[in-house]
């Protein structure tokens, strides 16, 4: 139903007068252009059309909209007033309308209110760093750093005294890393004056691409639209996994954040960045000045990041689990992601159990790749994971292993048919996984080749960063019982995207979604292990389903012939002796009281603006940390480390130069003790 409503924004709240010298906060009233109108359409028709999650354009959807795209455009609740969020209230039960009628008006309303308010904080920041006035770091204040659910603010002198802590907050950062009172206060204005020449640079475009991906994103996270600009960037985003640093980001509140590393990329070599990580400034070259990054626009940064190959970019990066906000500089020398360094790779783990020496074979698989050209040439020898594996498995088992382990931790995903085929690999013939699409049809996939390489015991290492066509082999794996499944909860993303041009950019849309043989869906629950061992990624924070609006999970029916199980008693039974075992070993002990101790850290966002127990904080955490990994090593009858730089230097590498984080080794051996139990508790066969 059409609402028929008038109404006009009031005027905007009388703040105090900023006197600021050669600084224009004037910023231009932009509007949608006469190609919004007929872009809005088409991707309305193609996400009724074409998108799996049906949603009708009504009031429901319009309300969603309008929290959606105020929370995406302030959400610190640093710059709109209650007064702004009562007036907009007016507008919950129209954008429907407005899209229905090809029209964004309202978008570019709430926008204009935004920037008029970001030039307010603006100048009100660089007029008081500008000022005379210290900061007293004697005071025992706090800031919090989390004001997501926080009151909107209500009054102008409110909202100084928060951009006043705000201001603390960063100069005492800054300061603590031997930067002067003088230097950090030029550093942030430099910072803020950046603001307003990227507020002044925005464009109509950049305002409806925000706010049409406001309203895709209510379809699942997935959906996005790319404006003509912003398609290209989207292609620079993905040539990162091929050219740059190797690393998928996004932005969350002012910084840009990693979301997770490009298997063998140079990133990923480094062994010192991980999901989550903020990145706080970018530097050119091993001597070139760093440069704060804080509300920068993605494309922006990723230019800034993106250069030839073989030179150098530092990164200035802010950790994901600490509330002090402690940062550090990396190099990483830019490359291209080298298709052998993805490549699937074995090695062979011998230990001795109860007087008997085991040798387990292990297949780590970074991705699931395919050198598609070299297929479509008709290459004979073109490089695929099946295929390497294939090759892999051949040479484990002459050298007569007793077990095989699949190491899948870390596997984003990558080629749906090496999934299928990868599974294949292990039985007769049979259906991998099911895929429905938008219009309700259900279609399975098979292996048909009746090749088997190998039918010993195998184990397969999942955790929270296992996603996609990993799942899709895990599950498998899982559902015709054909090994054991170790490690943690996956990701959960069992949906599959398309590209649909526009005539004015372009729209990635979900049009499908892949379910389990069992019928059960890998959506947002991913693969629940057989044995679960401690996850050092918090579900809550990272996976499918800390992501707002993604879609549900549940079930088709199951392929035919397939017979719902029971979990195993044998499967208890190896629980009970994994729980035995590491209830005495110190790496799973420091695992636990780690992951603990970042839950800790991650509930209390309050950060204390005196200078002493803020210092006092870091060193705690860092000493913590130290404690930690010196208990674990007391208990490995290892030497103590005096500091965390020491134990980085003497940290085991991977065949690429990647430190072994002791967790991770801790993982895999424990894996490796589950297959033997898995070995010697199957039934003999008569």
């Amino acid at each position: 139903m059409i609402k028929y409503l008038r109404f006009a924004f009031t005027p905007l709240l009388l703040l105090p007068v900023i006197s600021l010298a050669q600084t224009d906060l004037s910023v231009a009233t932009l509007s949608a252009e006469k190609i919004h109108s007929s872009t809005i359409k088409e991707i309305v028709k193609s996400l009724s059309r074409k998108h799996y999650n049906k949603i009708k354009i009504d009031d429901a959807l319009s309300s969603s909209l309008l929290d959606s795209y105020i929370s995406s455009l302030d959400p610190s609740r640093s710059y709109f007033y209650q007064s702004d969020i009562k007036e907009f209230e007016a507008l919950r039960y129209r954008l429907d309308d407005e899209i229905n009628n090809r029209k964004v008006t309202s978008g570019y309303t709430i926008y204009n209110r935004l920037q008029q308010r970001i030039m307010e904080r603006v100048g009100y920041a660089i007029n008081r760093l500008e000022s005379a006035k210290k900061f007293d770091f004697t005071l025992n204040e706090s800031f919090e750093t989390n004001r997501e659910k926080s009151p909107w603010v209500t009054t102008a002198t409110q909202m100084d005294d928060l951009w006043r802590k705000r201001l603390k907050s960063s100069v005492l950062n800054l300061t603590l890393d031997d930067e002067t009172n003088t230097d950090a206060k030029a550093k942030l204005i430099k910072r803020y004056n950046n603001q307003i020449k990227r507020v002044k640079q925005t464009n109509s475009e950049d305002v409806f691409q925000i706010y049409v991906n406001n309203l895709t994103r209510l379809y699942d996270p997935h959906t996005a639209y790319f404006s003509p600009r912003s398609s290209e960037n989207f292609k620079i985003n993905m040539s990162l996994s091929l050219q740059g640093i190797g690393a998928v980001l996004q932005t969350e509140d002012e910084f840009t954040k990693i979301v997770r590393l490009i298997p063998s990329g140079p990133a990923d070599k480094t062994g010192k960045l991980k999901a989550n990580d903020k990145i706080v400034g970018v530097g050119q070259g091993k001597q070139g000045e760093i440069v704060d990054i804080i509300g920068w626009r993605l494309d922006d940064v990723v230019q800034k990041i993106r250069g030839k190959k073989g030179t150098v970019v530092r990164l200035e990066l802010v950790g994901s689990g600490s509330k002090s906000l402690e940062r550090r500089v990396i190099s990483i020398t830019r490359d291209k992601v080298k298709l052998e360094e993805q490549a699937a790779q074995k090695k062979v783990i011998t230990t001795r159990v109860e007087g008997k020496e085991y040798k387990i074979g292990v297949i780590d698989i970074p991705t699931f790749y395919i050198d598609f050209a070299a297929a479509q040439r008709g290459d004979r020898d073109y490089k695929s994971t099946t295929r390497d594996v294939a090759i892999l498995i051949e040479e484990l088992k002459q050298e007569r292993i007793d077990g095989l382990i699949i190491d899948l931790r870390n596997n984003g995903g990558g080629a749906l048919q090496e999934a299928n085929s990868l599974t294949g690999l292990f039985l007769r013939t049979g259906p991998t996984v099911q895929i429905k699409f938008s219009n309700g049809q259900v279609a399975p996939y098979e292996d048909n080749n009746p090749y088997k390489a190998y039918d010993g015991p195998l184990a397969v290492i999942v955790n929270r960063q296992s996603a996609s066509a990993s799942e899709i082999f895990a599950g498998a794996i899982q559902d015709h019982r054909r090994g054991v499944i170790i490690g943690n909860q996956t990701f959960g993303k069992g949906t599959v995207q398309t590209l649909t041009p526009l005539k004015h950019g372009q729209l990635k849309l979900t049009h499908a979604k892949f379910y389990r043989i069992s019928g059960e869906s890998t959506q947002n629950k991913g693969v629940v292990p057989d044995i679960a061992l401690p996850a050092l990624l918090d579900a809550k924070e990272y996976g499918e389903s800390a992501l707002e609006h993604a879609l549900p999970w549940d079930r088709v029916s199951a392929v035919q012939g397939f017979s719902q199980f029971n979990r195993s008693v044998l499967f208890d039974q190896m629980q009970q002796l994994n729980l035995s075992r590491t209830q005495r070993l110190g790496d799973f002990d420091y695992m636990k009281e780690k992951i603990s101790h970042r839950a800790n850290l991650r509930d209390n966002t309050v950060i204390s603006l005196n200078r002493i127990k803020y210092k006092d904080n870091l060193e705690n955490e860092e000493q913590w940390l130290l404690d930690a990994e010196n208990k674990r090593r007391q208990a490995a009858n290892l030497p103590a480390v005096k500091s965390l730089v020491e134990l980085e230097e003497i940290l085991e590498k991977d065949k690429l130069g990647r430190p072994i984080a002791p967790e991770n080794k801790a993982i895999l051996t424990e894996s490796v003790r589950i297959l033997i139990d898995y070995k010697k508790l199957q039934p003999t066969k008569s």
